[in-house]
């Protein structure tokens, strides 16, 4: 089975409306030659000036395999209906983007939709399939980065992070530093995989640097994630002593983040769980988080240090939207196409590098 299942002309061709006298981001940006192999897509890409591939992940393994709700498999679906949408212009190179396709795992979220993770047998089998899922995801990006190029990553539960950070510390032999957006650490104990143990599986395989949490919820982490994260030497900025306490403005955190987590020749993982973001549909939908325009903000600043390699935006799931799925699709599409541009701009206008 391939990694990846491409995206075809014809599925394209049902993200967007054409209209005259305009030009969309799906009429210039590239897809993948069905007759290449992966390999060769890519270096094809990278040959013509190509710079970022996006990858959608349509799954919500890891999510339910984590005790939280379904809904995430739509993300990478609402994103690509929005974003094809966009007007093409000279204000964004489409022609550096390959919109690439979604990871093979069909057949894993078949296995999965019937299981209940109420009953511990069954807990178990999603948490296996979910390590089967981290095989896959690795085995989808890692290419991406051999060829020199730049993931962005949508869709599925935040457990997508474990095998992209994998993926980079193997192509790099570097240790990666991390900045997650996020009210949850994600460092749940080692019970088997899932959404909420990403980070510290990370930890334990000796994958990070150094990991910092911006925007972290006080109450909604348990005792023992946050004695993890503390004795891993990991840090956090919290939501409370940004918005609450007032400590810090927003910009004063993202600087105190990138002072802790920027160091020369050392790759950034950029990590954006949407849930960080106030009435996102999400796995956990969250009423006290940041605006749409921090995030995007956060994203475009970090986006800019060329040690950033990857942008992955988990969790968005259009299921959870209150008024229904097609309000959810409108909602996460518009939201993470934002975020998407925050982050091609970002790169566009990539700060120099501090030696």
């Amino acid at each position: 089975m391939p990694a990846i299942q491409y995206l075809t002309k014809a599925q394209l061709s049902a993200f967007f409306q054409p209209r005259p006298g305009e030009s969309r981001l799906a009429e210039q940006c590239q897809l993948p030659d069905p007759a290449l192999d992966l390999g060769a897509n890519l270096a094809r890409h990278a040959a013509t000036g190509g710079q970022f591939v996006l990858l959608g992940i349509p799954e919500d393994i890891g999510p339910r395999a984590n005790c939280g709700l379904p809904g995430a498999t739509l993300g990478w679906q609402a994103f690509l209906s929005k974003f094809l949408n966009l007007q093409a212009n000279s204000l964004l190179d489409a022609q550096q983007l390959l919109v690439l396709g979604e990871v093979n795992c069909a057949d894993l979220q078949q296995q999965s939709s019937n299981l209940n993770a109420a009953h511990a047998a069954e807990l178990m089998q999603l948490r296996q399939l979910c390590a089967e899922l981290d095989e896959r995801v690795d085995a989808a990006v890692a290419p991406i980065f051999a060829a020199g190029l730049t993931p962005i990553v949508i869709g599925g539960g935040h457990n997508n992070a474990l095998p992209l950070l994998q993926a980079l510390h193997r192509h790099t032999g570097q240790a990666v530093n991390c900045i997650n957006i996020d009210p949850h650490a994600d460092f749940r104990a080692l019970e088997g995989r899932h959404s909420g143990n990403g980070f510290s599986y990370a930890m334990e395989k000796q994958l990070l640097q150094h990991y910092l949490v911006l925007g972290l919820h006080q109450q909604k982490n348990n005792a023992a994630s946050l004695a993890a994260l503390s004795a891993a030497g990991a840090e956090f900025i919290s939501y409370q002593q940004i918005f609450v306490r007032q400590q810090l403005s927003w910009q004063q955190a993202l600087d105190l983040a990138c002072d802790k987590v920027l160091s020369a020749h050392t790759p950034l993982a950029l990590e954006l769980d949407t849930d960080a973001i106030t009435a996102m549909p999400a796995s956990a939908l969250n009423y006290s988080g940041i605006s749409v325009a921090q995030a995007e903000q956060a994203v475009y600043q970090l986006a800019r240090f060329p040690a950033t390699a990857y942008l992955h935006l988990a969790e968005a799931a259009p299921a959870q939207h209150p008024s229904g799925v097609s309000a959810g699709l409108n909602h996460c599409g518009q939201v993470l196409s934002q975020l998407v541009q925050a982050f091609i701009l970002g790169k566009q206008r990539q700060a120099a590098v501090v030696e």
